[in-house]
């Protein structure tokens, strides 16, 4: 790249994407902009550090996350008013994406102060892409750990028929595995482990069929389920001779029963059932 014609800097806030684990995906616009920021807000100052000091990079730290945004966001505007260049990068991806900054944004929107995202890597976007499913997605982020709220949540993203994207605490993937289970069986599953990395691992199944995970997880996993399987791909799920006995069972016994009693005796989960069965009453 030109030295010479690098873009000029004005003062503002830039939202910078930093890379998700392997450094040669940083831009060089994300540099240049860091090397010219007065101030870098960022969520640990040890962990941003080490970034910096790898490409170099003295512009002075400022500790910015959850827990004193609201407090830090007003001293921030200010330095923007006084001219100031100020950078919030996150501990990796793009700021604002499941991390702190959306409350300094908005206050800069409200004081009529420039915002300009500075794109680069992006978990979303990468597991997205390599995932093979389709390139419609809702972005949900982190789920609750609260079990009632929880199973709200997955109820309403059930009836959404495109690709939902998760950020999953990889400490904690074995409970939501369990919970998908229930809300999502008939969908495939992709979990991205240390995407961009030496051991990156993409680790595809079925939601209804994927074991939980033995070895002690660490860091963050970006977790993709499919779109909805068509319906004809689920029923091959339940065999003709199990068919067989559900219509003779319908014959005789409730409908609920029928569900009960097939899905505990073949291991099937219980919409699967539920749903031939209703397909059989039309």
């Amino acid at each position: 790249m030109d030295k010479n014609k690098q873009q000029t800097i004005n003062p503002g806030l830039y939202l910078v994407s930093t890379p998700i684990g392997n450094m040669e995906d940083i831009t060089y616009r994300a540099l240049n902009v860091l090397k010219k920021s007065d101030i870098i807000l960022c969520e640990d100052t040890r962990r941003s550090g080490k970034l910096l000091s790898y490409f170099k990079i003295k512009s002075k730290l400022f500790s910015y996350h959850k827990f004193n945004e609201e407090k830090v966001s007003n001293k921030i505007i200010d330095f923007i008013k006084k001219k100031k260049t100020i950078s919030l990068i996150s501990d990796a991806g793009t700021p604002t994406i499941s991390d702190p900054g959306m409350i300094l944004v908005n206050k800069c929107i409200e004081a009529n102060l420039s915002v300009h995202p500075i794109p680069g890597s992006s978990a979303v976007t990468s597991a997205v892409s390599a995932s093979g499913f389709s390139d419609q997605y809702l972005f949900y982020g982190f789920l609750t750990k609260k079990e009632k709220e929880l199973e709200n949540v997955l109820k309403n993203l059930c009836n959404f028929d495109y690709c939902i994207v998760f950020f999953i605490p990889a400490s904690k993937i074995n409970f939501y595995i369990s919970q998908f289970k229930i809300f999502f069986f008939d969908r495939k599953i992709v979990i991205a482990k240390e995407m961009t990395k030496i051991h990156e691992e993409f680790i595809r199944d079925e939601v209804g069929s994927i074991k939980s995970f033995s070895e002690n997880l660490k860091g963050e996993l970006t977790v993709v389920l499919s779109e909805k399987i068509k319906e004809k791909n689920i029923e091959r799920k339940i065999n003709e001779s199990v068919k067989i006995e559900i219509k003779k069972m319908l014959k005789k016994y409730s409908h609920k029963d029928v569900v009960e009693f097939i899905s505990k005796k073949e291991n099937l989960p219980k919409k699967i059932v539920y749903n031939y069965c209703l397909k059989l009453k039309k």
